[in-house]
Parts: C-alpha cells; sequence; structure tokens
C-alpha cells in the first residue's frame, strides 16, 4: 500500500520531496511500534535495547554514561533513567570509575547479556521478514539515508 492510502491522504503531495519527508516520519513511526511489539515481552523498551547493545558491545569494559549517550540512536532519550531502570531490572550495574571516583561507569551484567541473546533471537525474526528486499535496493536505501543526513 502506497504512503498516500496508509495515511488516508486526499490530495497529491507538493512535491516528491515532501512526500520523502512524510514517508520517512510515518516510517519511523511504524518501526517504532514494530520494535515495541518485539521488546515488550522481555520488558524493555527499545531505548533500553539500544543501552544494552552499546554496553554489550564494550563489555567486559565498563563505559560512562556520556559515553552512552554519544553513541544512543535516539538522543533526546534520558540516558541517565534508562540506566537506572536497568539496574532497578538488574541488567546493567554502576561501578565507581576507576580514573575519576567522583564518576560512575556502567557495565552490563550477566542478566543483560542473558537478556540480550534472547531479544537477539526475536530481533532476528523480525529483521528477516526485510530479506525479501533485494540486497541492491537495501544498500541504496542506506545510501539515500547517509545522504539526507549530509544534505
Amino acid at each position: 500500500m502506497g504512503l498516500e492510502q496508509e495515511i488516508k491522504q486526499g490530495k497529491q503531495f507538493d512535491s516528491e520531496y515532501e512526500k520523502l519527508i512524510v514517508n520517512l516520519i510515518f516510517t519511523n513511526s511504524w518501526l517504532s511500534e514494530q520494535q515495541l511489539k518485539t521488546f515488550k515481552p522481555f520488558g524493555i523498551t527499545a531505548p533500553q535495547y539500544n543501552v544494552l547493545r552499546i554496553l554489550r558491545g564494550q563489555y567486559p569494559e565498563p563505559c560512562t554514561v556520556n559515553a552512552i549517550i554519544d553513541r544512543m540512536l535516539d538522543r533526546m532519550s534520558n540516558a541517565s533513567r534508562i540506566v537506572d531502570r536497568l539496574e532497578t531490572k538488574g541488567l546493567v550495574e554502576r561501578k565507581v570509575c576507576k580514573t575519576d571516583r567522583r564518576a560512575k561507569d556502567v557495565v552490563i551484567t550477566e542478566s543483560g547479556l542473558t537478556l540480550l541473546e534472547r531479544v537477539d533471537e526475536a530481533s532476528t525474526i523480525w529483521i528477516n521478514r526485510f530479506k525479501g528486499i533485494t540486497h541492491d535496493r537495501v544498500e541504496a536505501t542506506n545510501k539515500l539515508l547517509d545522504d539526507l543526513r549530509t544534505a
């Protein structure tokens, strides 16, 4: 189904550029809904998943909250609160920073690593739904999205 039908647009877009922007916003919302459905059974949100993946990439080394913020996909997320919630769930722990005793390092726990393995299985199933799109079109789309951010 095309964008116009999805959003029940009665008139045409003023330009293909306008349609592209609306399509990106609409598709982002759709992807977020799909992620919510994927992560909900595991009791985590997409930003929490993002933080866990960042920490897994650093493991066994710790990571500062500022480093997490720099690497997050959604820069508007409150990384400190996300870490607090993950710590409450036992998925991460804070430790005193070895180089700055006033700062706290964050490290993923074994429970966090185990949860990520389970989430990765569900995520792989979800990502595999897109395998019907040819590799060339996926590469071209990735290139286009990179170009959009540098325009």
